[in-house]
């Protein structure tokens, strides 16, 4: 139980970590293509970059909690799962704009969630971030014992 319970949890606060990076990677992406007139496909890859640089930072302190690791072994992986990311989103953006003549609005959204389910989520739980479930368990444990404080006198 407490392994499918540190699955749901992770796969939780990955999301989040998602969520945060998704903001910052639209959000940039649409302020330069939409108000600055940047190109669709260099706005695409800046929002994608900034966003991910959120996302390996969140993910490494908060949801994975790899501080055990070190940070070059996490950040070499992290590149390498991220340059693939970042490549999926900016041609997939493109070609459904260039072939499919959909506004960047739509498809952005498409092709990131295409990517981040297929791609980043499994990547980074099992390639980035892996870890052993008796190494996640023991975090469950020693999580709960910390959170269980006695205040009774």
């Amino acid at each position: 139980m407490g392994n499918l319970k540190h699955t749901i949890m992770t796969f939780v606060k990955a999301q989040s970590s998602a969520g945060t990076a998704t903001a910052i990677d639209f959000g940039l992406t649409f302020l330069l293509a939409k108000l600055l007139g940047v190109d669709d496909t260099l706005a695409t890859f800046l929002g994608a970059l900034s966003g991910g640089i959120a996302n390996c930072i969140i993910n490494y302190s908060w949801v994975f909690k790899q501080q055990g690791q070190k940070k070059r072994s996490v950040a070499w992986r992290y590149l390498v799962v991220w340059s693939v990311s970042i490549l999926l989103n900016t041609f997939g953006t493109r070609y459904m704009i260039q072939f499919f003549h959909v506004d960047l609005v739509i498809a952005k959204p498409i092709i990131a969630a295409l990517v981040a389910f297929f791609w980043n989520y499994q990547m980074q739980r099992t390639f980035v971030f892996h870890y052993h479930h008796e190494d996640a368990e023991q975090k469950d444990n020693q999580d709960n014992q910390e959170n269980n404080v006695n205040y009774e006198l």
